[in-house]
This record gives structure tokens, sequence and C-alpha cells, in this order.
């Protein structure tokens, strides 16, 4: 929850709403989560029909999600406190 209200604070600040759901599959996230370690999956590509021979994302997109991940990785690497 403290990772995901992060990333939310993030997208708030660059003019976006971050919502959260829950989907089933599986990813390398489960691995993690699994270790009872935080852990945010499908910060990537928007796009739909994942790993099937349609699968597609949409270009429009890669910026914004580029630019929520760098946010979110520059405030994790700031000293604690700052």
């Amino acid at each position: 929850a403290p990772l995901l209200a992060l990333a939310r604070e993030v997208a708030r600040e660059q003019g976006r709403d971050l919502h959260d759901t829950s989907v089933g599959g599986a990813s390398d996230a489960n691995f993690v989560a699994a270790l009872g370690l935080p852990v945010l999956c499908g910060m990537g590509a928007v796009g739909d029909g994942a790993h099937a021979q349609g699968e597609f994302i949409h270009p429009d997109t890669v910026p914004a999600q580029t630019a929520l991940v760098a946010g979110l990785l520059g405030r994790l690497a700031q000293p604690l406190g700052g």
C-alpha cells in the first residue's frame, strides 16, 4: 500500500490519476509478492491481448508510462526523510 500511494502521488504530480486493479494471470511480480515484498505490476506499456498473437500496445501511452516509472524511481532513490 505505501508503494502504491507513492506511485499515485507521483502520478498526481504529473497530472494523472493512477487507479489500482486486480487481474488474473501470471507475472514475475507474483514471485516478489510471495516473498511479502511490495511490488507494482502493470507499470509498462498500455495495450491489450497480452501474450497472444494479437497483442498490441498504444504507442501514445509510452511517454506518460515512462515518466511515471522514472518519477517513481527518482522518489525511491531519495534518502529517507528527504
